[in-house]
């Protein structure tokens, strides 16, 4: 996990692909650092003297700058251009002849409005694909009205399941609705990629975060429409799914997960009670299901007897699933994420070097990499505009002054 002294080349499976990256805040910009991540170079476009306005988001800021900024725009190029004035449009098309993929999570309709919609943008480039992340999707009676992550969690079904049953829905302590969005945005372009490769044309990727959201709740539309049953909060457990929770130990907590027949058996033997497993009451998954509450009990009465690490020797020993309720000091420190390098190093202007999460999944052949922090608003404004596009300073010069870039 040491820092990075130098830059580290482009690689990965997509080094070859072109992306300019719009919008602000997560949606958008996860979608372009998993395509970062894995090589692509990532242009990210930023209103000039202002930037994105995840720059200034995070808990923590340490010199008064963002420690989220530098995770999310890692392996990106940032350039400064002023979208809504047609000068700045001028350039983004004279990019888009150049790039593979234009991303943007602006409200439906905004690109249009600034005729930069994907009818004007295929005609300069047909094989372009234009990545698409709103809150609602681009068509459809709400596709206009704004859509933060929060509201397609709430939407999406997520929200309602979490939380304690005799408590208000709570939310995950991440912003997962965005985060699932661009995932989700992130595979439908390496699909119309693919699909270009046949075709020779681009295509738009729609990516809702109430749909992300939505298809990631299992069976839970299926169970309503086919038996009126309605998923509600359940707290730290799975209802019926036994056992499986969070069980209290002498000097801490520790998650067992012994939910299937062939496990419980082996927990059983492994708490010192084999008799368990023959029992009627607790031998099959429906037995158990129906008295989870009565169950954990019983586990908790052997835990809370033993220290975490007593209980995990037990339980590793017998093949039951376990472990710790990590925090951030844990990941840090855990020899398994060491062997795999899950926490990377990586160096950066004003904080020397930050801790962060690698890049998932991991490639045999290919594999992505964290090559640079988040930069500086505009730091590749020479490099683009006048390496890639070809622009002279002179132009440059006006284009500043006239606040354009």
């Amino acid at each position: 996990m040491e820092a990075e002294n130098e830059p580290v080349a482009a690689a990965g499976p997509v080094a070859d692909l072109r992306v300019i990256e719009m919008g602000q805040l997560l949606a958008g910009p996860f979608c372009g650092q998993l395509l970062a991540d894995f090589g692509a170079e990532v242009i990210k476009i930023e209103p000039p003297g202002i930037g994105d306005p995840l720059r200034e988001w995070g808990q923590e800021k340490p010199h008064g700058h963002s420690l989220w900024w530098p995770v999310v725009a890692r392996n990106k190029k940032s350039v400064t251009l002023n979208l809504r004035e047609e000068e700045g449009q001028a350039i983004v098309r004279e990019l888009v002849k150049k790039s593979d993929i234009l991303l943007e999570n602006f409200r439906p309709g905004t690109l249009e409005r600034w005729n930069l919609g994907y009818e004007q943008l295929s005609a300069i480039n047909p094989r372009l694909v234009m990545i698409r992340v709103s809150g609602f999707g681009q068509t459809g009676p709400r596709s206009q009205e704004a859509g933060f992550g929060a509201i397609g969690e709430a939407m999406g079904g997520l929200r309602h399941v979490i939380g304690d049953p005799d408590r208000p829905p709570a939310r995950a302590g991440i912003s997962i609705g965005d985060s699932l969005a661009a995932t989700f945005a992130c595979l439908g372009g390496m699909m119309a990629i693919h699909a270009r490769g046949r075709t020779g044309r681009g295509q738009v990727v729609d990516s809702a975060i109430y749909e992300a959201v939505l298809a990631m709740m299992e069976s839970l539309v299926t169970e309503y429409d086919k038996t009126g049953y309605i998923r509600e909060r359940t707290g730290a457990v799975l209802p019926n799914v036994a056992p499986s929770n969070v069980y209290p130990c002498s000097d801490g907590m520790v998650l067992i997960a012994g939910n299937q027949d062939t496990v419980f058996r082996r927990l059983a033997q492994g708490i010192g009670q084999p008799e368990l497993a023959k029992d009627e009451r607790y031998a099959t998954h429906t037995a158990r299901g129906k008295r989870q509450a009565e169950l954990d009990a019983l586990i908790a009465a052997w835990t809370q007897q033993r220290t975490v690490d007593d209980v995990i020797a037990a339980m590793n020993q017998s093949g039951v699933p376990v472990g710790k309720i990590y925090r951030a000091p844990d990941m840090m420190t855990d020899p398994h994420f060491i062997a795999r390098e899950a926490i990377v190093r990586v160096a950066h202007k004003t904080f020397g070097d930050l801790a962060m999460q690698n890049v998932v999944p991991k490639l045999s052949e290919t594999p992505g990499s964290v090559r640079t922090a988040g930069p500086e608003l505009g730091e590749h404004n020479d490099e683009i505009y006048k390496g890639l596009l070809g622009l002279d300073e002179a132009r440059l010069a006006e284009l500043r002054q006239r606040g354009i870039i």
